[in-house]
């Protein structure tokens, strides 16, 4: 049986975090800065109107305004931390193998696997604000060794197909999770098909610009849905749209609320 859901882009939760008052030690920049983020999925400050979808706990626009804005140095354990820079530049610290210092800039991503430990830092230094997707999910295996890996989307040579990002395909960053993340930049119309690996999996559409018709279900900018148990989604695009497929395994709600309560102390970003 197939089952959906739609959320549009007005509906996802919103929140302004401050770089002084009370948030001043974990959002970086210059007093004035902030961070805005609309969040689909409600996962305890990350607030959204639903709980996760499969594998995902956290899916984040997020925009770093004024120079220097970010997160300061802070911990992670036993999640897997994704990010799309959409525009700007983000710096992203972390302390997987020897440590990394990366700048990352527009179709740059990463994979940031916290396992049994570590710490990143995430800044927009230069003065033009940072849009970036970042995408959490619950891990396959726990306490895996932090790994971190980056590549690049060429939107200029990779449109008018889907793409995988993430996952098992060649070229894609893997993941110590049954997920793949993909992404469709188009400049004219088209009919595309995304076909999950089982109909039991969920797949999770985002439409980041543009729009999308998706099985029959009209998607503008920043508009969602999640599908299981379709054997393939069809998409009817117009030129210039821009989506995003997660798809994942699904989870049932009792082990998401025990590994939710297992790692209570690790809420924070």
């Amino acid at each position: 049986m197939t089952k959906s859901f739609v959320l549009r882009s007005g509906e996802r939760g919103h929140d302004v975090i401050y770089s002084d008052g009370s948030a001043s030690s974990y959002v970086a920049g210059h007093p004035g800065s902030y961070i805005a983020r609309e969040s689909s999925f409600n996962f305890h400050q990350y607030q959204g109107g639903r709980p996760g979808f499969g594998t995902i706990r956290v899916f984040g626009d997020e925009v770093f305004n004024g120079a220097g804005c970010g997160y300061n140095m802070h911990p992670h354990h036993n999640f897997i931390i994704c990010a799309f820079v959409l525009e700007g530049e983000l710096t992203h610290i972390n302390t997987a193998g020897r440590g990394m210092v990366d700048q990352l800039r527009q179709g740059d991503y990463y994979v940031f696997s916290a396992g049994s430990g570590g710490k990143h830092c995430e800044l927009s230094i230069s003065p033009e604000n940072m849009n970036a997707i970042y995408l959490w999910l619950m891990p396959g295996q726990l306490y895996l060794p932090p790994s971190y890996l980056r590549a690049h989307f060429d939107i200029r040579t990779r449109r008018n197909r889907i793409v995988q990002l993430v996952g098992d395909a060649d070229g894609a960053l893997p993941v110590a999770q049954d997920l793949r993340v993909s992404r469709l930049v188009t400049d004219r119309a088209g009919r595309f098909t995304y076909t999950p690996r089982t109909p039991e999996h969920g797949v999770y559409v985002f439409v980041v610009d543009g729009g999308a018709t998706v099985n029959g279900v009209a998607l503008a900018r920043r508009d969602s849905m999640g599908i299981t148990g379709a054997g393939a989604l069809a998409l009817d695009v117009p030129d210039s749209s821009d989506v995003f497929f997660v798809e994942t395994a699904m989870l049932d709600d009792a082990r998401i609320r025990a590994w939710e309560k297992a790692h209570g102390a690790d809420l924070i970003d």
